[in-house]
């Protein structure tokens, strides 16, 4: 992904879930994916998907069964 790519992916989350601090990275010697953080919290990844022409990102979020523990 370019960096226009990610700008623009950084803002489309950014006002989807009303949060600035939300930061998207470019991910070192990968260019199909990047990083999605929260400060410097890491959330997940974006991976660019191609096939049959159309082009769409899937965000991938794992969720540990240790950070729900602290969840009321």
């Amino acid at each position: 992904m370019n960096h226009p790519e990610i700008i623009k992916l950084q803002k489309f989350l950014q006002q989807k879930f009303n949060n600035r601090h939300i930061d998207v990275r470019p991910r070192p010697k990968k260019d199909d994916s990047v990083e999605v953080y929260v400060g410097e919290e890491f959330l997940g990844l974006i991976y660019v998907d191609d096939e049959d022409g159309d082009r769409s990102y899937n965000f991938q979020m794992a969720i540990l069964d240790v950070d729900l523990e602290d969840i009321n």
